[in-house]
């Protein structure tokens, strides 16, 4: 089926702000769900470990609807190969995808407003995980995951340097600093990606984002940005961080297992990638909560590509009933769900259901963390009752964060500053949004 496009500019304004009840999809949805003869063929795209699995499973439990997994590389890929499917009149029925970019796709018209198929099933779902789908109240995608988000340090290396777990982002950089003149960094600054920067502010409270009457306004210098810069920018200047990229996923996970580098900022998910690379330090590896800024509680980010994962339903899908029952069923079977939320079958993403907590102990690895496994299984639950809500995502998250990301390099290689980086961004998205037709502030 070929689709139809709305001018980018008007979508956005549309979209983004809901000026007409009917702007962004709904009763012109293209669903045939007319009762067609014969089984149903529903492309799905995704790139997270045991999807293959769950396909499977759903296609081994459904005569009526069978889908047909691509496995893509990662997030970023997801979103080049997405932008060209559409743009042929070939995207995927199903595709996986990260919180941020949901608004850019709506303001596309690339997605199925799926609303009247899924809102019944709401209650199955944590609050924050659900409104990850959705942009202006309508629902655009099933979520997978919940956002835990924690720090993961090595023990042994910690204790041989009379270090505990960093409390604030304060100790972080002093523990950095003692690591150092022993040859060990405490993080990694991949230079292809900026989350860091984003998570970071998040957690600070600053909003890139924020719809203000009936425009955007756009701030990547308020002062929750400026106060993650300055943690950034304290661990860069102090050579406190390794920089090798994740091109070679193989050799972040070597130094990590052979202890160059002592602490990450992750979420359960990441630890599958541990699980199925290291060879030398199973159970020297504990959780501590994700630092936080002195004298402030603490705040865990969310909905980004840290983990807030969801399937969406393209607009293109011709199937969009099956495709979103497909979505939900993913998402709410048992074992399914089971098979996502472990790091050795799966990716190891906590589930987006009410009950997320009680697969804990399945999302989380006893042989990566040893003697420290029952511990680290509260510092997830307590993570998950700390998640911020109050962070949106911009109409044109896409183009935006791919002008991160070809700066963020230059941030890691010392060649300009965070407060450079934020200032450029600042006057690049402004202009962006305006080339859109878009109404912005900032």
């Amino acid at each position: 089926m070929s689709v139809r496009f709305r001018r980018p500019a008007l979508a956005g304004v549309i979209c983004a702000l809901a000026l007409t009840a009917s702007a962004c999809g709904g009763s012109d949805s293209g669903d045939d769900a007319s009762g067609s003869s014969g089984p149903v063929t529903l492309d799905f795209w995704g790139w997270a470990n045991g999807q293959e699995a769950v396909v499977k499973a759903f296609n081994a439990s459904h005569k009526d609807v069978r889908l047909k997994y691509t496995k893509v590389t990662d997030q970023l890929t997801m979103q080049k190969q997405l932008s060209n499917a559409v743009k042929a009149g070939n995207a995927p029925c199903l595709l996986q995808n990260t919180g941020e970019y949901v608004t850019s796709w709506v303001a596309q018209d690339a997605l199925a407003d799926i609303t009247k198929y899924v809102e019944s099933s709401k209650d199955k779902f944590n609050p924050g995980s659900w409104a990850v789908g959705q942009v202006q109240g309508r629902i655009y995608g099933v979520p997978t995951a919940s956002a835990p988000a924690f720090t993961i340090y090595r023990t042994d290396i910690f204790s041989k340097y009379g270090l505990k777990a960093p409390a604030t982002w304060d100790d972080f950089i002093a523990a950095g600093k003692v690591l150092k003149k022993h040859g060990v960094k405490i993080t990694n600054y991949a230079g292809e990606d900026p989350s860091t920067l984003e998570v970071l502010a998040m957690q600070a409270g600053a909003h890139w984002y924020s719809i203000d009457g009936d425009a955007w306004k756009v701030d990547f210098q308020d002062a929750g940005s400026l106060k993650a810069a300055k943690v950034i920018q304290d661990i860069i200047d102090n050579d406190l961080n390794s920089t090798l990229s994740f091109a070679d996923y193989a050799a972040v996970q070597r130094n990590f297992d052979k202890g160059g580098t002592a602490t990450r900022q992750i979420s359960t998910w990441q630890m599958s990638g541990m699980v199925q690379n290291f060879t030398d330090s199973f159970g020297k590896w504990a959780l501590a909560p994700w630092p936080t800024y002195k004298g402030e509680a603490a705040k865990t980010p969310a909905g980004t590509n840290q983990s807030g994962n969801l399937t969406l339903v393209s607009k293109q899908c011709e199937h969009q009933q099956q495709a979103a029952d497909a979505a939900l069923w993913m998402s709410t079977d048992t074992g399914a769900v089971k098979t996502m939320a472990s790091p050795e079958t799966g990716s190891g993403v906590m589930p987006a259901l009410a009950d997320s907590a009680s697969y804990v102990p399945e999302a989380i690895s006893e042989k990566l963390l040893g003697a420290n496994y029952q511990p680290a299984q509260q510092i997830v639950k307590d993570s998950l009752s700390t998640v911020t809500t109050d962070w949106t995502f911009g109409p044109d998250w896409t183009a935006m964060f791919s002008e991160l990301q070809s700066q963020w390099g230059q941030v890691v290689g010392k060649k300009q500053t965070v407060a450079e980086l934020l200032a450029h961004m600042q006057e690049w998205t402004v202009k962006d949004l305006k080339s859109r037709g878009i109404n912005v502030k900032g």
